[in-house]
């Protein structure tokens, strides 16, 4: 198992015990590796119909869809705050 501390943003600060703009909505949980980002989402009961584009496990611009092989950080924004120039990034 591994350590994952879900970061998030925006209107999904609600799914966090901590909703206020001005203080960090942080998730923590275990899971077992090769779990997806989706997969810890939902585990973690965030709704990924509500997530944008904007995902960077560990600070790489990723998909819902990538496999966590190390723990860390997850950073998660909402569809409605997706990046303007995510061309300068590249998905993993």
């Amino acid at each position: 198992m591994m350590k994952l501390e879900i970061h998030l943003y925006g209107r999904l600060r609600r799914f966090t015990d901590n909703p206020a703009p001005g203080k960090p909505s942080i998730i923590n949980i275990d899971v077992p590796g090769g779990t997806t980002i989706r997969g810890a989402l939902e585990k973690a009961g965030v709704s990924t119909e509500e997530v944008g584009t904007n995902i960077f496990l560990n600070g790489k611009y990723s998909s819902l869809d990538r496999a966590i092989d190390e723990g860390g950080r997850l950073g998660v924004f909402p569809n409605d705050m997706n990046l303007l120039y995510k061309w300068h990034f590249t998905k993993e």
